[in-house]
């Protein structure tokens, strides 16, 4: 599919929800959903797109890149504050009805906007344009694809020379390392903070790396990924600087099935929730349960968090096309944690891990 042909098709997309609920024109303020419906990729810009027609509102920053980017897209360049350019292009284009991001436009805005155009004129559209993104189309998965190739060569570089590449460094050095690996294989910078976790740190779901120095006999945990035209992925793995301790070794098996039942249950028409109900059951007989404290996957694709949501209270159901993390954990206070993570794409007659790296046990202690 050409990128023409899928902004299109998007845009035709978001025209029908603006239908649906009822509303002349749509205010788009979320830098992603920008670049989304129009290829957009510049800063402090928005996206008002009616029934007919669409404008990209921006400054003289970015007047030559959405040239560029948008040739087909007609752009204001503003010289002035952003609200009264929307009201003043609203009121031009007749939009009696102007549907705006709930979840993304701020405060300040949305009371200039009603102050210009009256209370009623907006209407908060919460979460319904940021769904319109949830099934990828096959240039989607194409980046993510890319981004996974760059972030697992990038760790494979990383851990080629065994435990002596990462012993008695610290974490935050092994994390800029990676980062800059993910950069030399062709990323375009990492998804979010690189976590790498050493021994008791490990049990912090979303630790920050710092200046403990990792040493020989660690567990350490690493959750890294990856951007590539603009699509992110998510990985997670523990290695091990030496043997496994059989008590640790028990618990990563417990996490590791539960991976597997938790990417069994993945398939077009199930619940969000049967997926992680599915991991959840493995921990729990386990004698675990209590130690998996976060759900067990998300979306991703421009963010790397994104609708839909893996999770017990989850009602949503998954469609062909949605790529979601599948990410298991225990962790034990003071011990340590072990979170195994793999991105999944949803296919019509079940799934596929998109993601190549070795999960077992052995494969993640460096000799």
């Amino acid at each position: 599919m050409s990128r023409a042909k899928a902004l299109s098709g998007r845009m035709s997309a978001l025209r029908r929800l603006m239908r649906q609920r009822h509303v002349d024109g749509v205010l788009l303020t979320d830098p992603l959903n920008v670049r989304f419906f129009s290829g957009f990729a510049g800063e402090d810009s928005f996206l008002l797109v009616g029934r007919r027609w669409a404008m990209l509102l921006t400054d003289g920053r970015f007047a030559e890149q959405a040239r560029l980017e948008c040739p087909r897209l007609p752009a204001v360049v503003r010289k002035r504050a952003m609200a009264p350019v929307i009201a003043e292009a609203v009121r031009a284009r007749r939009v009696r009805r102007l549907g705006v991001e709930g979840g993304h436009m701020t405060v300040g805005l949305k009371a200039r906007l009603d102050r210009a155009l009256g209370p009623r004129r907006c209407k908060v559209l919460a979460g319904q344009i940021d769904a319109l993104r949830e099934v990828k189309d096959a240039g989607e998965l194409a980046a993510i694809r890319k981004a996974l190739r760059a972030a697992e060569g990038a760790f494979k570089a990383l851990l080629a020379g065994g435990a002596r590449g990462l012993v008695g460094r610290a974490e935050r050095d092994v994390a800029a390392d990676l980062d800059h690996r993910m950069r030399l294989a062709g990323a375009e910078r990492s998804a979010f903070e690189t976590i790498v976790a050493a021994g008791a740190h490990s049990a912090l779901p979303h630790y920050r790396p710092g200046a403990t120095v990792i040493r020989r006999g660690d567990m350490v945990l690493i959750d890294w990924g990856a951007v590539v035209d603009g699509y992110c992925c998510d990985l997670t793995r523990v290695v091990f600087t030496g043997r496994i301790r059989p008590d640790i070794a028990g618990v990563y098996d417990i996490v590791l099935r539960a991976q597997s039942a938790g990417i069994r249950a993945i398939r077009a028409g199930a619940t969000c929730a049967s997926a992680d109900a599915a991991a959840r059951k493995v921990i729990a007989a386990g004698g675990y349960g209590e130690a998996f404290n976060h759900g067990l996957g998300h979306g991703f694709g421009l963010c790397v968090h994104e609708s839909p949501t893996l999770g017990g209270r989850a009602t949503r159901r998954l469609r062909a096309g949605m790529v979601v993390t599948v990410e298991p954990g225990i962790y034990l206070p003071g011990v340590g944690g072990v979170r195994i993570e793999d991105d999944v794409l949803v296919a019509a007659g079940g799934r596929r891990r998109l993601s190549r790296l070795a999960r077992d046990a052995e494969a993640m202690v460096l000799r």
